[in-house]
């Protein structure tokens, strides 16, 4: 796995993870999309991300006490899923550990009951800058044409 970061237009962090068999070739590609029509640009961001474990789970029992369950199991922090992404009536929560901690705390939330949908590492943005609908579109669009690129696997961006 081989990670770039930049800025997409309106200097919105971002950080690209690319899955390749070839460097030399995916390097150069992805540093065109930057400097490209897009106007977008390399440059170091990480420090705009927490690197972090998360786990997404969703539990049978839509009344369950997901903070409870999230500082026994030792998750840092918990969020609320989107509706859109829990089954009706059940319970969905992200769970944010550290990484590290990653394993442990999936094992603990499974033994509590809740069902795994995800357990991976991921960036997750510390702030979010404010767009207008104008801006909002040119991102989303610098996005997409990262994200078609063959050798990219996940973007992740300071947007909302």
């Amino acid at each position: 796995m081989v990670t770039y970061e930049g800025f997409a237009p309106h200097k919105v962090p971002i950080v690209v993870e690319c899955l390749t068999d070839n460097r030399n070739r995916t390097a150069p590609e992805i540093r065109n999309l930057f400097k490209g029509g897009s106007m977008g640009q390399p440059g170091s961001v990480a420090f705009f991300f927490n690197h972090l474990g998360v786990v997404e789970a969703t539990h049978a029992d839509a009344s369950r006490d997901a903070e409870g369950d999230a500082i026994e199991a030792g998750a840092q922090e918990i969020e609320a899923l989107e509706s859109d992404e829990v089954p009706e009536g059940r319970k969905g929560a992200r769970f944010l550990t550290e990484m590290k901690d990653l394993d442990t705390v999936s094992k603990a939330l499974k033994a509590a009951g809740w069902t795994i949908m995800a357990a991976e590492m991921r960036y997750i943005a510390k702030s979010f800058p404010e767009l207008s609908d104008s801006a909002r579109q040119e991102v989303t669009e610098f996005l997409n044409a990262l994200d078609d690129h063959d050798d990219v696997h996940r973007v992740y961006a300071a947007i909302k």
